[in-house]
């Protein structure tokens, strides 16, 4: 059984790494937010000290070093995107691996910044990168790569998940915290594109405001219309007042269904991280690239051919 600690454990995506901790037999040991609502600790780690103040909590993960039964091997990140860089090298530094939440990171610089504190502490990042376990990403790969050499993929791209006023008083809405829509609800798409259909060849910008943006990539195995929103507005009329999220990838005319098998997916991640099989910081590299290039892009003009047809309604 392995000890953990817990960084960011009032946010959104907490609870699944708690649940992951558990389900794979191992104990969270400590945990820290500057928020309290944290209640859900109760149920999936009751005897995990819970600290306010950072500072607290590095002096007692640090203590813990002194026995062998009681020193962290993993720390999970999982706090605002601004902060994963500064949490990540902490957690290296006690000693510990770590395991961190998406965005890992939000420029090519900061990888590179953290591979050298892997290697002055010998310790390792992971990044839940959880569409790669996604049964139904892993057949279209397998279908892909069977695929003609000369084949490639034309495919269409959306994803709209409302959010309301709330989203824009948060850290979320922040560019300096969250790094823009791009980087915050759809970096995990462009890694699911990478893991698909290979190194990326080119990438254009058509639409990037606060709270959607759309372009074209194209990969060694495919061309890639997209488009990312909050926007409540830009959901289909066929969904709207029904649904508040809408997620659609069509390939070459054929809708790739994945709506479902995400409940598990972040134990999963975590199974394959404790049997020596993450995802570490090369694996993250391309998509943090691409979203990096996305977020300090110009907007272009482009072919309607190349344009999501949800940006061609936009223009």
């Amino acid at each position: 059984m392995k000890n953990f600690a817990l960084i960011g454990a009032a946010g959104y995506i907490a609870p699944r790494h708690m649940r992951a901790i558990k389900d794979t037999g191992n104990c969270l040991t400590a945990a820290f937010d500057v928020n309290d609502s944290v209640g859900i600790i109760d149920t999936l780690a009751p005897d995990a000290v819970f600290f306010t103040d950072f500072e607290c909590f590095y002096e007692r993960a640090h203590t813990l070093r002194r026995s062998p039964d009681q020193a962290l091997s993993y720390v999970a990140v999982c706090s605002p995107n601004h902060l994963h860089h500064a949490h990540i090298a902490a957690g290296l530094r006690l000693g510990c691996d770590v395991i961190c939440e998406k965005p890992l990171v939000p420029t090519p610089a900061l990888v590179d910044e953290l591979a050298r504190v892997e290697r002055e502490t010998g310790q390792r990042v992971f990044n839940i990168l959880q569409l790669r376990h996604h049964e139904a990403i892993v057949q279209l790969r397998d279908k892909v790569a069977t695929a003609q050499q000369n084949t490639k993929f034309d495919v269409d791209l959306t994803y709209i998940t409302s959010r309301g006023k709330w989203y824009a008083a948060s850290w979320k809405g922040d560019p300096r915290k969250s790094f823009g829509v791009v980087t915050n609800i759809g970096v995990h798409f462009f890694d699911m594109l990478h893991f698909i259909f290979g190194e990326l060849q080119r990438s254009e910008v058509h639409y990037n405001t606060e709270t959607k943006a759309g372009g074209y990539l194209e990969y060694q195995r495919a061309r890639v219309r997209w488009f990312l929103s909050i926007d409540a507005n830009d959901l289909p009329d066929a969904v709207k007042g029904k649904k508040t999220t809408y997620r659609n990838i069509d390939i070459s005319g054929e809708p790739l269904e994945f709506s479902d098998g995400f409940t598990d997916l972040h134990t999963t991640s975590y199974t394959e991280i404790l049997a020596g099989h993450g995802y570490g910081l090369e694996d993250a590299r391309p998509c943090i690239e691409t979203v990096h290039a996305i977020r300090t892009a110009k907007p272009l003009v482009s072919t309607l051919r190349e344009m999501h047809p949800f940006v061609s309604l936009l223009k």
